[in-house]
C-alpha cells in the first residue's frame, strides 16, 4: 500500500483543511460514529462521494454537544450544505438494549467509549446547526433520519413522533442509500438553483409550509397518508399508513407520499431505481484509506472497525421483507450487486494492508447468499407491490441462482494472498432447501452449501430461523420452521460425507408481536429436541420503519387491520425470554408451573421430563448434560404441537 499522509483522509479541523490549501470548505458533514474511511461507513461513502464532484468536503466527527458547541462553528460555514447523521445505526440502538437499559459500549466509537454520541443525535446536531447558522441548508441522511421520515413509533421514549424533518428543523433529508440523490442535489446547486427550490429529486423528502406551492411531477402519482395529527388519535389509522409508506419504498414505479404534520406538508418523493453494477462499484472504488482518521491512534480500537477491517461487502439491499428488520426500508428490496471485477479488485487491496494474515472475516451483505439475485422478467418486478420475494413462497421470477456467488467464492480464495475467507453474514437457509426453493436447481444448492460448509466457516454456521411457531413465523415473513429441519438434514448429511465436525447455530427471537408463552414453550421443546442448548438469542427490539413495531404500538397488522397481540410488559417479555434457558436450574421450577397451568404437559415432558430430573440429582453437574436416552424424541410425539382451543393450528 502507498504511504498515507494526513491528508489522506477528509480534513476534520482547521489545521487539517489548510494541509489541502483550502480557504473555504463546500460541505461540512457531522457524524455520530467515529470517522473510518471505510466504504462500509455511511458517512466516509459520502464524503468520498462529494470530493469526486469536486467538492470540498470536511467531517466532524462525534461533535461535543456538552461543551460551549464548539465543534459545530470551528469550521465556519459551508458554501453549499451541512450533512447530518446519527452515524451507522440508530443511536438509540447504539445507545440502549431492548430493555432500555443504557450499553456499556459503543462499537462505533474508539475503545467502545459511550457518551460521545447523543440520544436522537441527527435532531440534536441539526437543531444546533440551524441556531448556529440559519442560512445554511441542513441535509439529513442516514438510517436514523431515513427510518423516521414519516410519522413513528418510537420505542425508547414510548411515543409517536412527527418526521424527523420536523423535530430537526432540517431543510431535507435524503433516505436510502445517499449517492443517486446526492448527485443530482449537488448538480442542481453548482447550476445555481436556490437550495430551497431544490424539491423533486427522488429519494428525498422536504417539509413544505403552509403557503408552499406543491411541486408539479407529471411523471408521479401522488398518495396522501393519515395526517400525524390523525395518527396521535387512531392507532388504527397509523397502522394502515405503513402499508403504503413500505409498499411505496419498494416498488420501483412508485407513489410521490404525502403527510400532513400540523400546517405544514411532508412531500416525500419516490426512490431511484436499484443502483447499477457500474454504480455500485464505483461507490466502493473511491479513494478509502480503509483505516481510522489518525487522531483516534492513542485512544484505542473502534470495535465496529475491527470487525470489518478485513472483510469484503459484495452487494445492498435485501428481499427477505422480515417484519422486524429495516434493512429493506433503508437499502430497499432489490439486490445491488458489485462485479466480481471490483470484489476482487477491493480483496486485492485488503491482502496487501500491512497487517493482513490471510484470512478474509466476510464475504458477504445484508444476507450473504443474495448476490447477483434479481428478477427473471424485468417487467414483472416493475409492476411489483410485494414486500417480500420469499414469503410467504419464493417467487418464480425470482432467479435464485446461486452458481454467480460460488465462483466469486472460488475466485477470492485464488488469490495468493488469501489463506481462507468466511463468510460472517447471515445465510438464508431457507433459499437452500429444495423443498423451498422449488423452482432452483437441487445439485446447484448442495454445491454452494457444501462451498460454505468446507471452505468458508471456522466451526460454526450461524443461521436464523428465528421461531417455531407457524403463526409467528407468517407474521414475521419468515417459512415454517419444517425447512430448518430440512436444512440440518442436508448440513448433517455434508458434515458427515466430508467428516466435518461444524455446528450449526440458530438464532432466534423472544417476545416478538404474536408470541404467546406456548409459542416460546414449543420453541425451547423442538430446539431442545434438536440437540441444542440455546445461546444466540435476542428479545424483540421495535424499531422505526417496521411491520412488527407498527402492530407493537398499534395493536394491529397494517396489511389487514386485524388485531395482533403482542407482548409488552417487562414481565411478559422476561418470562418469554425464560424458556430459551431451559436449562438453567432457576427456571425449572417456574416452566415446571407455566406449563401446568397452560396444561401443557406435553411440552413439559420433553424439557423436564421427570426420571432424568430425578437422575439429575444424584449425578454431577458435567454429567448432567449428556442427552436423555428415555426421553421421547419431540419430533415423534402425536401431541407435538397441537394448540388448545380454535385460535392455532400447526
Amino acid at each position: 500500500m502507498e504511504e498515507l499522509k494526513l491528508s489522506s483522509w477528509l480534513p476534520t479541523t482547521n489545521k487539517e483543511v489548510k494541509i489541502r490549501g483550502w480557504d473555504e470548505l463546500d460541505v461540512i458533514l457531522f457524524s455520530g460514529d467515529a470517522y473510518v474511511d471505510h466504504p462500509t461507513f455511511g458517512p466516509a461513502v459520502i464524503g468520498r462521494l462529494l470530493e469526486n464532484f469536486g467538492l470540498r468536503v470536511a467531517i466532524v466527527p462525534q461533535p461535543n454537544v456538552n461543551d460551549n458547541l464548539q465543534d459545530f462553528v470551528k469550521l465556519g460555514a459551508p458554501k453549499l450544505f451541512f450533512g447530518v447523521t446519527g452515524g451507522c445505526m440508530d443511536p438509540m440502538i447504539s445507545n440502549y438494549n431492548a430493555n432500555k437499559k443504557r450499553r456499556d459500549k459503543d462499537a462505533y466509537t474508539p475503545n467502545g467509549d459511550i457518551g460521545f454520541r447523543p440520544d436522537y443525535a441527527t435532531t440534536v446536531y441539526s437543531k444546533i446547526l440551524k441556531e448556529k447558522w440559519p442560512d445554511v441548508p441542513v441535509l439529513l441522511g442516514g438510517i436514523e433520519a431515513s427510518l423516521r421520515r414519516v410519522t413513528h413509533y418510537d420505542y425508547w421514549s414510548d411515543t409517536l413522533m412527527p418526521t424527523i424533518l420536523e423535530s430537526s428543523k432540517a431543510d431535507m433529508l435524503v433516505y436510502g442509500m445517499g449517492e443517486q440523490p446526492l448527485r443530482e442535489v449537488v448538480r442542481l446547486i453548482q447550476k445555481g438553483v436556490p437550495f430551497s427550490s431544490i424539491t423533486t429529486i427522488k429519494q428525498t423528502a422536504v417539509l413544505l409550509n403552509a403557503d408552499a406551492k406543491i411541486p408539479k411531477n407529471s411523471n408521479w402519482e401522488d398518495v396522501e397518508i393519515a395526517s400525524h395529527e390523525v395518527c396521535l388519535k387512531d392507532k388504527k389509522k397509523y397502522a394502515s399508513n405503513f402499508k403504503i409508506i413500505e409498499q411505496e419504498s419498494n416498488k420501483l414505479a412508485a407513489r410521490r407520499i404525502f403527510q400532513k404534520v400540523g400546517d405544514k406538508t411532508l412531500m416525500i418523493n419516490p426512490p431511484y431505481p436499484t443502483m447499477t453494477e457500474d454504480e455500485i462499484d464505483a461507490s466502493f472504488e473511491l479513494p478509502y484509506t480503509r483505516l481510522p482518521h489518525p487522531k483516534y491512534n492513542k485512544r484505542g480500537p473502534i470495535p465496529a472497525f475491527e470487525m470489518i477491517k478485513f472483510s469484503i461487502n459484495i452487494h445492498r439491499g435485501c428481499f427477505g421483507g422480515c417484519s422486524f428488520c429495516t434493512i429493506s426500508a433503508h437499502q430497499g428490496k432489490f439486490i445491488a450487486s458489485r462485479s466480481q471485477e471490483s470484489v476482487l479488485r477491493e480483496v486485492d487491496k485488503v491482502a496487501n494492508m500491512p497487517d493482513f494474515k490471510g484470512y478474509l472475516s466476510d464475504i458477504g451483505g445484508p444476507s450473504a447468499n443474495m448476490y447477483k439475485m434479481k428478477g427473471k422478467v424485468q417487467s414483472i418486478c416493475d409492476k411489483c407491490v410485494a414486500p417480500s420475494c420469499i414469503s410467504p413462497v419464493i417467487c418464480s421470477n425470482l432467479d435464485t441462482s446461486h452458481k454467480p456467488l460460488t465462483d466469486l467464492y472460488k475466485a477470492v480464495d485464488s488469490h495468493p494472498k488469501v489463506k481462507k475467507s468466511f463468510i460472517g453474514s447471515g445465510i438464508r437457509h431457507d433459499m437452500l432447501v429444495p423443498e423451498f426453493n422449488k423452482n432452483a436447481d437441487p445439485k446447484e444448492l448442495d454445491d454452494y452449501t457444501e462451498e460454505v460448509m468446507t471452505k468458508h466457516v471456522s466451526g460454526r454456521l450461524k443461521v436464523a430461523p428465528e421461531h417455531t411457531s407457524d403463526p409467528v413465523l407468517k407474521l414475521m415473513r419468515k417459512p415454517s420452521f419444517s425447512y430448518f429441519h430440512k436444512f440440518k438434514e442436508r448440513f448433517d448429511k455434508i458434515n458427515i460425507k466430508k467428516g466435518l465436525k461444524l455446528q450449526l447455530i440458530p438464532y432466534f427471537i423472544s417476545n416478538h408481536p404474536a408470541c404467546e408463552a406456548e409459542d416460546m414453550a414449543n420453541l425451547a421443546a423442538e430446539t431442545k429436541d434438536l440437540g441444542f442448548q440455546l445461546e444466540q438469542v435476542q428479545g424483540f427490539t421495535p424499531t422505526p420503519m417496521t411491520v412488527a413495531t407498527v402492530i407493537y404500538y398499534s395493536g394491529y397488522h397494517p396489511y389487514t387491520l386485524k388485531k395482533v397481540k403482542t407482548p409488552k410488559t417487562r414481565k411478559e417479555k422476561d418470562e418469554q425470554h425464560r424458556f430459551f434457558f431451559w436449562y438453567k436450574d432457576e427456571n425449572k421450577a417456574w416452566i415446571k408451573n407455566t406449563l401446568n397451568k397452560l396444561g401443557r404437559q406435553d411440552l413439559l415432558d420433553v424439557l423436564l421430563p421427570a426420571k432424568i430430573e430425578k437422575w439429575r440429582k444424584n449425578k454431577p453437574s458435567d454429567e448432567a448434560k449428556h442427552t436423555f436416552d428415555d426421553a421421547v424424541p419431540f419430533n415423534k410425539r402425536k401431541n407435538k404441537v397441537k394448540y388448545r382451543g380454535k385460535k392455532k393450528r400447526r
